[in-house]
């Protein structure tokens, strides 16, 4: 057995040599424990005073209270220390040696400490200890020292301890730590006795002319040069009365505070003397630089933006830059020619008052700018006004520019009419009272409207305000919002006037033609003659690539030899250098030669269009064609579902028996195995003989009805039927790839011939899966599409046409798409001039179908069918 001492041996024993740096670090780390749990409180206290007097705060505060916050931070450092004091104790060499045995497995510390208690006169167990206590040794040397507990959270659950480490790091970045050293400052007859009075003063420019703050101690004594309203800030340390005050700076009258004052402050108003009389004072000759107030003018002529908006250009400086400003746009009657509507006193209305455009990135201190604002649907468009402008600088002085007087630029209409309903809408915005003679003229304008509207729907528009406006006139007097309703309602018809709601390229070029050379004629600015020159070229290309874009769909591409003489000399690129020679002779102010060059351009432009017009003639053909392909097409899928009509009907006749036979089992269980009309069985032989006995309304090399069964154990019908439907399929996708049309109509009959070619696919998969029911639904939408695509392509030749053409020519198409022998859709009638009332023959396709609805007809009527058949057969029928 082993006995352990009482307690551990000294630090001298040699047997715990090599534990001497783990015991010294363990130590230590316990006299660091021992120290933050002991201090924390004392060394928070000290570093919030630290960081108090880094930042400043004792400069900041009264003398008063700074020296109570320094007395009591006095005290609760000494507190803190008395109480720290008493919970340290020093950690001694066998708690360090116990801290660190407990941190190995076993405690070999303590086992190699121990000494044999019995058998040491044996050498066997004197051998085992030996062999024991190297063992423990070796275990032992592996000891490292264990990490301090530092953490305190239980002795300052509010974290304390952060709070003023977060403090003293706030200092140290934002601080000074030189500022401890005007503590010494308070003291009194400490600066005195040390250095004598001392003081400090800084400039502070206004904050809007980004000037820095200047330090008053590092300008030389003289001359010194502020800008007008720095704030100066100065501080008297030392005795009270050592150093004082002399200024003239700030031309403050009344009540001041004594020139002795420690802290003085005050701002720069005037030129003057700033002295500091004492021990290392100073005196400075003040003069001062004034904040000027900003200056505006007008830097320009206003002229007419591209997009019919004011654009007035202006110029703005300021020593310190610009803020803010305005512009005031007053009438000015006095030149103002008070004609017509204008005769009378015009209804009160504000000034307009806008905003000072400002930059929005560069100095504001010296700029130019421009007014944009569209004044279009003001009353006062294009009437005299002058414009005022006024700025602003951050001081909150104003400039304000000399009135500019010039019209108010907007928006021109240079269509007679146009411009007329303008004009009046202008007299009714001008006075309410002008009412009564804007609907004496609007009546007699549209008195006889013949010559003067393009469309009636511009009439009818101006007619129905025309009656709006009677009927408030006759209710009395016209009211503010019934004035600013019909004003709005004239704006509109104006804008569709001048620009219309044209949607045919040669009627815009046409248009703008005629603007531009009204614009010349009337001697619009050269702002107003660009935009409409720009207008022409815009409306030129769009109906040059009109024509390609409807040669292309038409399949008039022609090789250049090919092509008409006429065509041929006239390119695109004549057309725009006639362009710019017009827009050249506008520029010079010939205007003459102008408009005479522009009257060739538009008499080019005709011979264009004609020659075109002749072209378009020969798709008459084409179009003749492609109707009689389709009509073809149409009686061909009629075909197909009357076959798979009477299909359906044998496969219902089927059902029926062999439920009467075999117990009703399963209305669809007889599909596949093809019966014949005679009820007889068979899927060959009997399908051909059952075709022969319905064989008469068949087209000659397509299989009849009643060939083979449903198909869907693969017999013949079925498959018949969806390999004829994929075929026809395949020939109207070749027809609407061929269609000649472009335009409108074009595109309609191509999207319903798309249509048609969709539904025949859901027929030709119906079919292949023996739904007949499906298959007869898809191939009605089928021929429906083709119907319509037939009336579209019908309109297009029709619009393609001339007057009075291809008139009683037999054989021909007529201007509804259709031909001799042939209805409205391009199905054959079966009758001609003379029998249009008698019955269709039964021989002919119309004939077929006649049959085929009375059938349909007779069996929904039955009521000995089942109510799901006469539902289905009322909808076929309805189809139909």
């Amino acid at each position: 057995m082993a006995a352990s001492d009482a307690a551990f041996p000294p630090k001298a024993d040699p047997r715990l040599k090599p534990l001497r740096w783990p015991l010294r670090l363990t130590r230590a780390g316990m006299i660091a424990e021992q120290l933050l749990r002991a201090l924390w409180p004392a060394a928070s206290v000290l570093m919030l005073a630290l960081a108090a007097v880094m930042l400043g705060l004792h400069d900041e505060l009264p003398v008063e209270l700074v020296w109570s916050g320094a007395v009591l931070s006095v005290l609760a450092l000494g507190l803190a220390l008395i109480w720290g004091i008493k919970r340290f104790s020093w950690p001694s060499h066998a708690a360090a040696l116990a801290r660190l045995d407990a941190t190995l497995p076993g405690r070999p510390v303590s086992a190699l400490l121990d000494s044999q208690a019995i058998g040491a006169s044996d050498p066997a167990s004197a051998a085992l200890w030996q062999a024991h206590q190297r063992r423990m040794a070796t275990a032992a040397r592996q000891a490292r020292a264990p990490s301090p507990n530092l953490k305190i959270a239980a002795a300052d659950p509010f974290a304390l301890r952060y709070m003023a480490l977060l403090a003293l790091v706030v200092a140290l970045v934002f601080g000074s730590f030189w500022r401890v050293s005007s503590l010494s400052g308070m003291t009194p007859g400490a600066a005195s006795a040390m250095n004598g009075p001392t003081w400090e003063g800084w400039i502070a420019p206004p904050r809007y002319t980004g000037l820095p703050v200047l330090y008053l101690n590092d300008q030389p004594a003289g001359e010194l040069t502020l800008p007008e309203g720095s704030q100066i800030t100065l501080r008297f340390y030392g005795e009270i009365g050592a150093l004082t005050l002399d200024e003239t700076v700030s031309a403050r009258t009344g009540e001041l505070p004594p020139a002795t004052d420690p802290q003085q402050e005050f701002e720069v108003r005037q030129e003057g003397q700033l002295a500091i009389a004492g021990q290392g004072g100073r005196d400075w000759q003040v003069t001062v630089t004034p904040d000027a107030p900003p200056a505006v003018a007008v830097a320009g002529a206003p002229d007419l933006g591209p997009e019919g908006a004011l654009n007035l250009p202006f110029a703005a400086q300021d020593d310190y830059g610009v803020v803010g400003g305005t512009v005031r746009i007053s009438l000015d009657l006095a030149a103002l020619d008070r004609r017509h509507g204008l005769q009378i006193d015009p209804d009160p209305r504000e000034d307009i008052v806008l905003d000072l455009p400002l930059p929005l990135t560069g100095g504001r201190s010296d700029f130019t700018e421009r007014l944009i604002e569209d004044f279009s649907q003001h009353p006062w468009a294009n009437l005299p006004v002058t414009y005022t402008f006024t700025a602003q600088d951050a001081a909150g002085q104003s400039g304000t520019a000399a009135p500019f007087g010039a019209p108010l630029t907007a928006r021109r209409f240079f269509d007679p009419l146009a411009a007329s309903v303008a004009e009046q809408r202008r007299d009714i915005l001008w006075a309410r009272a002008n009412a009564p003679r804007v609907a004496q003229i609007f009546r007699a304008v549209s008195h006889r409207p013949d010559g003067i509207f393009r469309d009636a729907g511009s009439y009818l528009r101006l007619r129905g305000i025309l009656r709006r406006l009677e009927s408030h006139l006759a209710a009395g007097a016209l009211t503010p919002l019934a004035q600013e309703d019909i004003a709005a309602a004239l704006w509109d018809l104006a804008i569709a006037l001048e620009e219309g709601d044209v949607g045919d390229a040669l009627e815009r070029m046409k248009r703008a033609q005629e603007r531009l050379s009204q614009a010349m004629r009337e001697g619009a600015s050269d702002q107003e003659i660009a935009r409409l020159m720009q207008e022409l070229r815009e409306a030129t290309d769009d109906y040059l690539r009109q024509l390609q874009r409807q040669a292309e769909q038409n399949g008039e591409m022609m090789e250049p030899g090919e092509m008409p003489e006429d065509m041929m000399q006239l390119s695109q690129d004549d057309l725009q250098a006639m362009m710019d020679r017009i827009q050249e002779l506008m520029e010079q102010g010939r205007m003459a030669e102008a408009e005479q060059a522009l009257r060739e351009l538009q008499q080019m432009m005709e011979n264009m269009r004609m020659t075109r017009g002749q072209q378009g003639q020969q798709g008459g053909d084409q179009g003749r064609q492609a109707m009689e392909g389709l009509a073809e097409t149409l009686r061909e899928q009629q075909g197909l579902s009357d076959q798979a009509f009477r299909d359906l009907q044998e496969q219902f006749n089927s059902d029926a028996q062999r439920g009467q036979s075999q117990g009703n089992e399963g209305r669809n269980g007889g599909q596949g195995r093809g019966q014949s009309h005679d009820g007889t069985g068979g899927t060959g032989e009997g399908g051909e003989q059952s075709g022969q006995q319905q064989g008469g309304g068949g087209d000659p090399g397509q299989s009849q009805p009643g060939q083979g069964g449903s198909g869907a154990d693969g017999n013949p019908s079925a498959g018949d039927l969806a390999q004829r439907q994929q075929a026809l399929r395949n020939e109207l996708e070749r027809q609407r790839d061929g269609l000649p049309f472009g335009g409108e109509e074009g595109r309609n009959a191509r999207d319903a011939l798309d249509r048609a070619g969709r539904a025949m696919e859901g027929a030709e998969e119906s079919l292949r899966n023996g739904d007949l029911a499906e298959a007869i639904d898809q191939q009605s939408d089928a021929m429906e599409a083709l119907r319509e695509g037939m009336r579209s392509l019908g309109e297009a030749m029709a619009q393609r046409q001339q007057p009075g053409q291809n008139q009683g020519q037999q054989g021909q198409a007529q201007p509804n798409g259709s031909a001799e022998g042939l209805d409205p859709l391009g199905r054959a009638s079966g009758m001609d001039n003379g029998d249009r009332g008698a019955v269709p023959d039964r021989g002919s396709a119309h004939g077929r179908a006649w049959d085929l609805l009375e059938e349909i007809r007779r069996r929904s009527q039955d009521r000995s069918r089942s109510e799901e058949e006469r539902n289905y057969l009322q909808r076929l029928f309805d189809r139909f």
